[in-house]
């Protein structure tokens, strides 16, 4: 049974808009510079050390929203329970906001 819940772009923006929770982005640090989501964090070691250590609301995504997922069940094991993965990663989010009308 999945401890966090898979949400859409949609979704994500209401989570983001209304609870202001840690966005983690888990693609390459290269990636992250490339691009990220609004306040994104990338996580890398060191801040997942820090992040046991804070109870926030998460909302990961990685590429695709393969990884991400992993690394929100692994949230859920070091016991956060407010975990999201974003469906689609970065990816889905881009197309998103591609295909909204300027």
């Amino acid at each position: 049974m999945k401890k966090f819940k898979p949400i859409t772009v949609s979704e994500a923006e209401r989570l983001i808009e209304t609870c202001a929770p840690r966005i983690l982005d888990c693609r390459e640090l290269k990636d992250y510079r490339a691009g990220h989501i609004g306040e994104a964090m990338n996580l890398h070691k060191r801040l997942r050390e820090t992040l046991i250590l804070n109870g926030d609301k998460q909302c990961i995504y990685c590429y695709y929203g393969h990884a991400s997922v992993h690394v929100a069940e692994m949230s859920c094991d070091f016991g956060f329970s407010d975990v999201f993965s974003l469906s689609g990663g970065y990816a889905g989010w881009k197309k998103f906001y591609q295909q909204l009308p300027s």
